[in-house]
């Protein structure tokens, strides 16, 4: 299997994740926050440097109130 950080995939889920926290009117401060996790934790998110698991990709979904399962049918469609 290929390495997937930095792969298109990858690039269009952290676009994704960025766009939505954007659209929610969020800070990575207050995604953190609501996230109970450290705002570092997102900047190596939205940077890139690290994965996002399933796990994590449901509770970013229910906080920044998308529906995970059409975001991955739109992130299948990436290569």
């Amino acid at each position: 299997m290929a390495k997937t950080l930095g792969s298109p995939r990858h690039k269009a889920l952290i676009d994704l994740l960025i766009q939505k926290r954007e659209a929610a009117g969020l800070t990575q401060a207050d995604l953190a926050e609501r996230l109970g996790e450290y705002q570092s934790f997102v900047a190596r998110l939205e940077s890139g440097e690290r994965r996002v698991d399933v796990v994590e990709f449901l509770q970013l979904a229910d906080v920044l109130g998308f529906d995970a399962a059409q975001a991955i049918a739109r992130l299948k469609k990436v290569s």
